[in-house]
Protein backbone atom coordinates (compact mmCIF):
# COMPACT_ATOMS: atom_id res chain seq x y z
CA UNK A 1 0.00 0.00 0.00
CA UNK A 2 2.96 2.28 0.72
CA UNK A 3 4.25 2.77 -2.17
CA UNK A 4 1.77 3.15 -4.93
CA UNK A 5 -0.61 5.00 -2.54
CA UNK A 6 2.51 7.66 -2.00
CA UNK A 7 3.35 8.09 -5.52
CA UNK A 8 0.52 7.88 -7.06
CA UNK A 9 -0.65 10.95 -4.92
CA UNK A 10 2.61 12.88 -6.36
CA UNK A 11 1.51 12.00 -9.76
CA UNK A 12 -2.11 12.53 -9.44
CA UNK A 13 -1.99 16.13 -8.66
CA UNK A 14 0.98 16.72 -10.98
CA UNK A 15 -1.53 15.62 -13.88
CA UNK A 16 -4.67 17.43 -12.37
CA UNK A 17 -2.91 21.00 -12.56
CA UNK A 18 -1.49 19.97 -16.16
CA UNK A 19 -4.53 19.06 -18.14
CA UNK A 20 -7.19 20.61 -16.32
CA UNK A 21 -6.74 24.41 -17.77
CA UNK A 22 -9.58 26.72 -17.47
CA UNK A 23 -11.54 28.50 -20.66
CA UNK A 24 -11.44 25.97 -22.96
CA UNK A 25 -12.51 27.12 -26.52
CA UNK A 26 -14.59 23.83 -27.22
CA UNK A 27 -15.90 21.96 -24.44
CA UNK A 28 -15.36 17.98 -25.22
CA UNK A 29 -17.53 15.53 -22.75
CA UNK A 30 -15.80 13.40 -20.67
CA UNK A 31 -15.68 9.03 -21.10
CA UNK A 32 -17.91 8.00 -19.16
CA UNK A 33 -17.86 3.99 -17.98
CA UNK A 34 -19.43 1.78 -19.49
CA UNK A 35 -23.00 0.63 -17.96
CA UNK A 36 -22.74 -2.15 -15.82
CA UNK A 37 -24.42 -5.26 -16.91
CA UNK A 38 -26.52 -5.79 -14.38
CA UNK A 39 -29.41 -3.72 -14.32
CA UNK A 40 -29.89 -3.70 -10.37
CA UNK A 41 -27.50 -0.99 -10.71
CA UNK A 42 -29.26 1.00 -13.36
CA UNK A 43 -30.92 4.16 -12.32
CA UNK A 44 -34.81 4.46 -12.73
CA UNK A 45 -36.05 7.35 -14.58
CA UNK A 46 -37.79 9.11 -11.54
CA UNK A 47 -35.29 9.82 -9.15
CA UNK A 48 -36.48 13.60 -8.96
CA UNK A 49 -39.50 13.38 -7.01
CA UNK A 50 -37.47 10.91 -3.98
CA UNK A 51 -35.29 11.74 -1.40
CA UNK A 52 -31.82 11.97 -0.53
CA UNK A 53 -31.14 8.32 1.26
CA UNK A 54 -34.45 6.63 -0.23
CA UNK A 55 -34.53 2.98 -1.14
CA UNK A 56 -34.72 2.66 -4.73
CA UNK A 57 -34.13 -1.31 -4.92
CA UNK A 58 -32.64 -3.91 -2.23
CA UNK A 59 -31.57 -7.44 -2.79
CA UNK A 60 -30.14 -9.95 -0.64
CA UNK A 61 -26.70 -10.99 -0.90
CA UNK A 62 -24.33 -13.66 0.79
CA UNK A 63 -21.86 -12.36 2.65
CA UNK A 64 -21.19 -15.95 4.72
CA UNK A 65 -17.16 -15.68 3.71
CA UNK A 66 -17.44 -12.34 6.17
CA UNK A 67 -18.94 -13.90 9.17
CA UNK A 68 -22.65 -14.95 10.78
CA UNK A 69 -24.25 -12.05 8.87
CA UNK A 70 -26.99 -11.79 6.45
CA UNK A 71 -26.25 -9.08 3.58
CA UNK A 72 -28.03 -6.50 1.53
CA UNK A 73 -27.04 -4.55 -1.53
CA UNK A 74 -29.20 -1.37 -2.07
CA UNK A 75 -29.84 0.93 -5.06
CA UNK A 76 -30.55 4.17 -3.39
CA UNK A 77 -31.10 8.24 -4.21
CA UNK A 78 -28.40 10.89 -3.73
CA UNK A 79 -27.09 14.05 -5.22
CA UNK A 80 -24.18 14.95 -7.42
CA UNK A 81 -21.78 17.78 -7.21
CA UNK A 82 -23.92 20.19 -9.01
CA UNK A 83 -27.03 19.35 -7.42
CA UNK A 84 -28.88 16.63 -9.82
CA UNK A 85 -30.14 13.38 -8.54
CA UNK A 86 -28.08 10.08 -8.89
CA UNK A 87 -28.55 6.44 -8.07
CA UNK A 88 -25.94 5.15 -6.32
CA UNK A 89 -25.33 1.92 -4.24
CA UNK A 90 -24.36 0.46 -0.94
CA UNK A 91 -23.46 -3.11 0.68
CA UNK A 92 -24.25 -3.99 4.18
CA UNK A 93 -23.79 -6.62 6.33
CA UNK A 94 -25.81 -7.39 9.63
CA UNK A 95 -24.75 -10.13 12.29
CA UNK A 96 -27.79 -11.85 13.03
CA UNK A 97 -29.78 -11.59 15.93
CA UNK A 98 -30.38 -8.06 17.61
CA UNK A 99 -31.87 -4.74 16.45
CA UNK A 100 -30.19 -1.47 16.18
CA UNK A 101 -26.95 -2.94 16.27
CA UNK A 102 -24.01 -0.39 15.82
CA UNK A 103 -23.49 0.34 12.39
CA UNK A 104 -20.40 1.14 10.80
CA UNK A 105 -20.12 2.89 7.52
CA UNK A 106 -16.25 1.87 6.03
CA UNK A 107 -15.39 3.64 3.37
CA UNK A 108 -13.24 1.65 0.63
CA UNK A 109 -9.85 3.22 -0.93
CA UNK A 110 -11.29 2.82 -4.53
CA UNK A 111 -8.89 4.27 -7.24
CA UNK A 112 -10.59 3.25 -10.34
CA UNK A 113 -12.52 4.48 -13.70
CA UNK A 114 -14.73 1.53 -13.77
CA UNK A 115 -18.48 0.97 -11.67
CA UNK A 116 -17.28 -2.86 -11.50
CA UNK A 117 -14.52 -1.91 -9.25
CA UNK A 118 -16.16 -0.48 -6.19
CA UNK A 119 -17.24 -2.64 -3.02
CA UNK A 120 -20.26 -3.96 -4.29
CA UNK A 121 -18.45 -6.40 -6.71
CA UNK A 122 -15.13 -6.27 -4.85
CA UNK A 123 -16.63 -7.51 -1.53
CA UNK A 124 -17.17 -10.99 -3.91
CA UNK A 125 -14.69 -11.57 -6.00
CA UNK A 126 -11.81 -11.29 -3.81
CA UNK A 127 -10.33 -7.46 -4.96
CA UNK A 128 -11.76 -5.61 -1.53
CA UNK A 129 -8.11 -4.18 0.40
CA UNK A 130 -9.71 -3.96 3.05
CA UNK A 131 -11.90 -7.89 3.04
CA UNK A 132 -9.62 -8.80 5.61
CA UNK A 133 -11.03 -6.75 8.82
CA UNK A 134 -14.50 -7.24 7.81
CA UNK A 135 -15.08 -10.31 9.73
CA UNK A 136 -13.49 -9.16 12.94
CA UNK A 137 -15.80 -5.83 12.79
CA UNK A 138 -18.70 -7.99 12.47
CA UNK A 139 -17.47 -10.02 15.09
CA UNK A 140 -17.82 -6.91 17.22
CA UNK A 141 -21.62 -7.15 16.69
CA UNK A 142 -21.04 -4.09 14.27
CA UNK A 143 -22.99 -3.76 11.27
CA UNK A 144 -20.72 -2.80 8.05
CA UNK A 145 -21.48 -0.74 5.30
CA UNK A 146 -19.57 -0.53 2.87
CA UNK A 147 -20.88 2.14 -0.31
CA UNK A 148 -20.09 2.80 -3.99
CA UNK A 149 -18.30 6.44 -2.51
CA UNK A 150 -17.14 7.34 -6.37
CA UNK A 151 -20.99 7.21 -7.48
CA UNK A 152 -22.33 5.80 -10.73
CA UNK A 153 -19.50 7.57 -12.85
CA UNK A 154 -16.88 6.03 -11.15
CA UNK A 155 -16.31 9.66 -10.41
CA UNK A 156 -12.50 9.19 -8.70
CA UNK A 157 -10.85 12.55 -7.13
CA UNK A 158 -14.04 13.98 -6.46
CA UNK A 159 -14.13 14.04 -2.72
CA UNK A 160 -17.32 16.13 -1.65
CA UNK A 161 -19.57 13.64 -3.88
CA UNK A 162 -18.32 10.86 -2.02
CA UNK A 163 -19.44 12.40 1.35
CA UNK A 164 -22.60 12.99 0.17
CA UNK A 165 -22.88 9.36 -1.14
CA UNK A 166 -21.64 8.15 2.41
CA UNK A 167 -24.44 10.20 4.13
CA UNK A 168 -27.48 9.26 2.02
CA UNK A 169 -25.91 5.80 2.06
CA UNK A 170 -26.46 5.73 5.66
CA UNK A 171 -29.80 7.06 5.63
CA UNK A 172 -31.11 3.90 2.71
CA UNK A 173 -29.60 1.50 5.00
CA UNK A 174 -31.28 2.74 7.76
CA UNK A 175 -34.51 2.93 5.71
CA UNK A 176 -34.50 -0.77 5.09
CA UNK A 177 -36.57 -2.87 7.16
CA UNK A 178 -34.77 -5.74 6.89
CA UNK A 179 -31.40 -4.72 8.16
CA UNK A 180 -32.54 -4.00 11.81
CA UNK A 181 -30.28 -0.93 12.29
CA UNK A 182 -33.20 2.32 11.49
CA UNK A 183 -32.30 3.24 15.20
CA UNK A 184 -28.55 2.38 15.70
CA UNK A 185 -25.65 4.44 16.55
CA UNK A 186 -23.37 5.26 13.31
CA UNK A 187 -19.95 5.74 12.96
CA UNK A 188 -17.69 6.16 10.05
CA UNK A 189 -14.36 5.37 8.75
CA UNK A 190 -11.72 5.26 6.43
CA UNK A 191 -7.93 5.64 5.21
CA UNK A 192 -6.53 7.99 2.43
CA UNK A 193 -9.13 8.33 -0.38
CA UNK A 194 -11.59 6.23 2.15
CA UNK A 195 -10.82 8.79 4.74
CA UNK A 196 -11.40 11.63 2.33
CA UNK A 197 -15.37 10.05 1.94
CA UNK A 198 -15.43 9.80 5.73
CA UNK A 199 -14.02 13.10 6.32
CA UNK A 200 -16.10 14.68 4.49
CA UNK A 201 -19.11 12.96 5.32
CA UNK A 202 -18.66 13.83 9.13
CA UNK A 203 -18.13 17.54 8.12
CA UNK A 204 -21.41 17.78 5.44
CA UNK A 205 -23.09 15.87 8.41
CA UNK A 206 -24.70 18.87 10.18
CA UNK A 207 -26.22 20.45 7.34
CA UNK A 208 -26.84 17.67 4.79
CA UNK A 209 -27.86 15.14 7.02
CA UNK A 210 -28.75 16.44 10.83
CA UNK A 211 -30.73 13.82 11.38
CA UNK A 212 -28.21 11.05 11.16
CA UNK A 213 -26.97 10.04 15.03
CA UNK A 214 -23.03 10.19 13.57
CA UNK A 215 -21.51 9.23 17.42
CA UNK A 216 -17.82 9.39 15.70
CA UNK A 217 -15.69 9.71 13.25
CA UNK A 218 -12.38 7.62 12.37
CA UNK A 219 -10.45 9.13 10.03
CA UNK A 220 -7.35 8.36 8.57
CA UNK A 221 -4.11 9.76 6.12
CA UNK A 222 -6.64 12.37 4.51
CA UNK A 223 -4.98 14.77 2.17
CA UNK A 224 -7.35 18.14 3.68
CA UNK A 225 -5.21 20.15 0.89
CA UNK A 226 -5.41 19.27 -2.82
CA UNK A 227 -3.81 22.67 -4.29
CA UNK A 228 -1.07 22.15 -1.88
CA UNK A 229 0.06 19.07 -3.14
CA UNK A 230 -0.21 20.01 -6.23
CA UNK A 231 2.46 22.94 -6.28
CA UNK A 232 5.97 22.08 -6.82
CA UNK A 233 5.77 18.54 -8.36
CA UNK A 234 7.53 17.24 -11.58
CA UNK A 235 6.70 15.78 -14.84
CA UNK A 236 9.00 13.21 -15.32
CA UNK A 237 7.60 9.51 -16.57
CA UNK A 238 6.28 8.07 -12.97
CA UNK A 239 5.75 4.19 -12.43
CA UNK A 240 2.10 5.17 -10.83
CA UNK A 241 1.40 7.51 -13.34
CA UNK A 242 -1.85 5.57 -14.54
CA UNK A 243 -3.61 6.28 -11.31
CA UNK A 244 -2.76 9.66 -11.37
CA UNK A 245 -4.13 10.34 -15.05
CA UNK A 246 -7.14 8.26 -13.74
CA UNK A 247 -7.77 11.03 -11.14
CA UNK A 248 -8.29 13.45 -13.74
CA UNK A 249 -10.60 11.60 -16.16
CA UNK A 250 -12.63 11.08 -13.18
CA UNK A 251 -12.86 14.81 -11.78
CA UNK A 252 -13.34 15.63 -15.80
CA UNK A 253 -16.45 13.37 -15.21
CA UNK A 254 -18.21 14.91 -11.81
CA UNK A 255 -17.03 18.89 -13.35
CA UNK A 256 -17.53 18.14 -16.98
CA UNK A 257 -18.14 22.25 -17.46
CA UNK A 258 -14.71 22.74 -15.72
CA UNK A 259 -12.40 20.23 -16.11
CA UNK A 260 -11.81 20.01 -19.67
CA UNK A 261 -9.28 17.05 -20.43
CA UNK A 262 -10.62 16.22 -24.25
CA UNK A 263 -8.98 19.58 -25.42
CA UNK A 264 -5.38 19.06 -24.21
CA UNK A 265 -4.81 15.47 -25.13
CA UNK A 266 -2.25 14.05 -27.12
CA UNK A 267 -2.84 11.23 -29.55
CA UNK A 268 -0.72 9.02 -26.66
CA UNK A 269 -3.16 10.91 -24.35
CA UNK A 270 -6.18 9.76 -25.74
CA UNK A 271 -4.58 6.40 -26.48
CA UNK A 272 -3.72 5.66 -22.54
CA UNK A 273 -7.47 7.15 -21.97
CA UNK A 274 -9.44 4.73 -23.67
CA UNK A 275 -7.22 1.92 -22.34
CA UNK A 276 -8.09 2.73 -19.28
CA UNK A 277 -11.71 4.11 -19.20
CA UNK A 278 -13.21 1.47 -17.57
CA UNK A 279 -10.36 -0.03 -15.20
CA UNK A 280 -9.61 -1.12 -11.99
CA UNK A 281 -6.98 0.21 -10.39
CA UNK A 282 -4.45 -3.17 -11.18
CA UNK A 283 -4.84 -2.22 -14.61
CA UNK A 284 -4.84 1.29 -14.64
CA UNK A 285 -1.14 0.95 -12.97
CA UNK A 286 0.02 -1.05 -15.70
CA UNK A 287 -0.95 0.51 -18.74
CA UNK A 288 0.04 3.64 -17.25
CA UNK A 289 3.58 2.82 -15.70
CA UNK A 290 6.29 5.18 -17.09
CA UNK A 291 4.33 7.71 -18.66
CA UNK A 292 4.16 11.41 -18.07
CA UNK A 293 2.28 14.79 -18.07
CA UNK A 294 4.16 15.72 -20.96
CA UNK A 295 3.89 12.76 -22.79
CA UNK A 296 -0.67 12.73 -22.79
CA UNK A 297 -0.53 16.55 -22.18
CA UNK A 298 0.15 19.25 -25.17
CA UNK A 299 0.31 22.40 -22.73
CA UNK A 300 1.95 20.63 -19.01
CA UNK A 301 2.79 23.92 -17.76
CA UNK A 302 -0.76 25.91 -16.25
CA UNK A 303 -0.03 24.80 -12.61
CA UNK A 304 -2.20 27.27 -11.69
CA UNK A 305 -5.31 27.36 -13.67
CA UNK A 306 -7.92 29.34 -11.71
CA UNK A 307 -11.00 27.12 -12.27
CA UNK A 308 -8.43 23.73 -11.52
CA UNK A 309 -7.75 25.54 -8.11
CA UNK A 310 -11.17 26.38 -7.92
CA UNK A 311 -12.32 22.55 -8.12
CA UNK A 312 -9.23 21.66 -5.74
CA UNK A 313 -10.60 23.93 -3.00
CA UNK A 314 -14.34 22.55 -3.15
CA UNK A 315 -12.96 19.02 -2.63
CA UNK A 316 -11.13 20.48 -0.19
CA UNK A 317 -11.67 19.67 3.84
CA UNK A 318 -9.11 22.43 5.10
CA UNK A 319 -11.12 25.41 3.32
CA UNK A 320 -14.48 24.05 3.40
CA UNK A 321 -16.03 26.09 6.65
CA UNK A 322 -18.31 23.60 8.20
CA UNK A 323 -17.09 21.31 10.87
CA UNK A 324 -17.90 17.81 12.21
CA UNK A 325 -20.93 17.79 14.58
CA UNK A 326 -19.85 14.32 15.86
CA UNK A 327 -16.07 13.64 17.80
CA UNK A 328 -13.26 12.34 15.80
CA UNK A 329 -10.30 10.30 15.74
CA UNK A 330 -7.97 11.08 13.10
CA UNK A 331 -4.41 9.40 12.63
CA UNK A 332 -2.10 10.53 10.67
CA UNK A 333 2.07 9.38 9.57
CA UNK A 334 4.61 11.99 10.24
CA UNK A 335 6.18 11.57 7.49
CA UNK A 336 3.43 11.95 5.28
CA UNK A 337 4.63 12.45 1.76
CA UNK A 338 1.04 12.28 0.12
CA UNK A 339 -1.31 14.21 2.57
CA UNK A 340 1.19 17.00 3.91
CA UNK A 341 0.48 16.67 7.96
CA UNK A 342 0.80 20.41 8.61
CA UNK A 343 -2.44 21.05 6.21
CA UNK A 344 -4.25 18.07 8.07
CA UNK A 345 -3.04 19.37 11.49
CA UNK A 346 -4.19 23.14 10.28
CA UNK A 347 -7.65 21.17 9.76
CA UNK A 348 -7.80 19.62 12.95
CA UNK A 349 -7.04 22.61 15.01
CA UNK A 350 -9.98 24.05 13.50
CA UNK A 351 -12.45 21.82 14.09
CA UNK A 352 -11.13 21.98 18.10
CA UNK A 353 -11.29 25.89 17.76
CA UNK A 354 -14.95 25.01 17.01
CA UNK A 355 -15.23 22.53 20.20
CA UNK A 356 -14.97 19.48 18.22
CA UNK A 357 -13.57 17.01 20.37
CA UNK A 358 -10.68 15.26 18.24
CA UNK A 359 -8.40 12.89 19.15
CA UNK A 360 -5.73 13.50 17.03
CA UNK A 361 -2.59 10.65 16.83
CA UNK A 362 0.86 11.21 14.99
CA UNK A 363 2.05 7.94 13.99
CA UNK A 364 6.10 7.94 12.24
CA UNK A 365 6.35 6.90 9.36
CA UNK A 366 5.20 7.57 5.67
CA UNK A 367 1.05 7.05 4.70
CA UNK A 368 1.71 3.01 3.79
CA UNK A 369 3.00 2.33 7.28
CA UNK A 370 0.52 4.82 9.12
CA UNK A 371 -2.76 2.41 7.24
CA UNK A 372 -1.83 -0.38 8.82
CA UNK A 373 -0.51 1.16 12.75
CA UNK A 374 -3.39 3.86 13.07
CA UNK A 375 -6.27 0.85 12.65
CA UNK A 376 -6.10 -0.67 16.45
CA UNK A 377 -6.69 2.42 17.60
CA UNK A 378 -9.63 3.70 14.96
CA UNK A 379 -11.24 0.62 16.09
CA UNK A 380 -10.95 0.72 19.96
CA UNK A 381 -11.90 4.66 19.47
CA UNK A 382 -15.36 3.62 18.17
CA UNK A 383 -16.07 1.11 20.53
CA UNK A 384 -15.96 3.40 23.01
CA UNK A 385 -18.25 5.71 20.93
CA UNK A 386 -20.65 3.23 20.39
CA UNK A 387 -20.58 2.13 24.17
CA UNK A 388 -21.44 5.81 25.04
CA UNK A 389 -17.96 6.83 26.82
CA UNK A 390 -16.90 10.33 26.74
CA UNK A 391 -14.49 11.03 23.70
CA UNK A 392 -11.03 11.80 24.34
CA UNK A 393 -9.32 15.12 22.86
CA UNK A 394 -5.84 16.46 23.12
CA UNK A 395 -6.92 19.43 21.23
Amino acid sequence: MDTWLRRSAAATFTILASLALASPTVSAQPVVPVSDPDPFYWSPPDLAPHANGDVLRARPVDVSRYGNADGWQILFRSTNSTGAPIAATTTVMVPRGGVDRPLLSFQAIINSLGTQCGPSHTLFNGQLTEAPALPALLARGWAVALPDHLGPTSAYGAARLGGQIVLDGIRAVQHLPQARVGRSPVGLTGYSGGGMATGWAGALAPTYAPELNIVGIAQGGVPTNLSELANGLGTAPHPMFGLAFAATLGLEREYPSRVAVDNFLTPAGIKLRDQIANACSQQIIDDGAGHSTAEVSKDPTQINAPSLRAVFDENSLLMYPGTPRAPVFAWHGSGDQLAPLDSTAATIRRWCGAGVPVQFDVLPGDHGPAAVEGVPGAFAWLDGRFAGTPPPSNC
